[in-house]
């Protein structure tokens, strides 16, 4: 299982102490994944040899509309492993979903955002994650915490009604965030997720950073060529 972390500049804690407490709590990765303009500096390879679990290079990008969102996608795809689209409002949610380059759509219910059956079976279609916030209802508190559990609940039905993709996480902004995956699936099945969903969406993570490390592999021909479509593998 493998949580999606936010570290320093834009989380509180380095890289390495996140990575540090996840190996603590039995995470078998991490996927760093700061919004595109506040990019942590860190040394991969090294922290994971140092921890002994992998830590996946990612992104989180942030756009006013699905214009803006587009041009990001296209220069960050052949550089980060791992490419998420913030969502919160209906066109990029919609946008998200439409774009096989996407690989999670992250925030789906924040803001003015929802997910219908036109946005589930898209992301069926297209092989793009939608994220299951879990932030709310460990963080927030009073009207917050219950409309983050009802939107939670609602996304879950419609996930599950059409089987489409899912990611899971806390979203931490510090290594005091992180929560270990059983406590996650006991957080989980509080508020009507069951122990195996949750744990499902958790190793999703690790899933996509494998298969897009394949992907990208398969796609270098040489230095400063590659071939030019990104395409989900079955």
């Amino acid at each position: 299982m493998y949580e999606a972390v936010r570290a320093h500049p834009e989380g509180q804690s380095t890289v390495a102490r996140l990575v540090k407490r996840a190996a603590d709590y039995g995470y078998e990765g991490v996927v760093v994944r700061n919004h595109s303009g506040t990019r942590a500096d860190y040394d991969a390879d090294a922290i994971a040899d140092e921890y002994g679990i992998d830590v996946v290079r990612g992104v989180e990008i942030r756009a006013d509309d699905p214009q803006q969102a587009s041009g990001a996608v296209g220069n960050y795809r052949s550089t980060e492993t791992i490419v998420a689209l913030e969502g919160g409002t209906n066109a990029l949610n919609r946008f998200a979903v439409e774009q096989p380059k996407v690989d999670v759509l992250a925030g789906p219910m924040a803001g003015s955002g929802d997910v219908n059956h036109v946005l589930a079976k898209a992301a069926v279609e297209n092989g793009v994650r939608i994220e299951f916030d879990l932030s709310g209802v460990l963080r927030a508190s009073g009207g917050r915490r219950v409309r983050a559990i009802q939107s939670l609940r609602k996304l879950e039905e419609i996930v599950d009604y059409y089987d489409a993709p899912y990611v899971v996480s806390a979203d931490p902004y510090s290594h005091l965030e992180l929560r270990a995956p059983r406590e996650l699936q006991a957080v989980g099945e509080e508020i009507g997720l069951s122990r195996a969903f949750v744990e499902e969406g958790l190793a999703e993570w690790g899933r996509l950073a494998e298969r897009n490390r394949r992907v990208q592999s398969e796609s270098f021909i040489e230095p400063g060529v590659e071939r030019g479509r990104y395409e989900e593998e079955s």
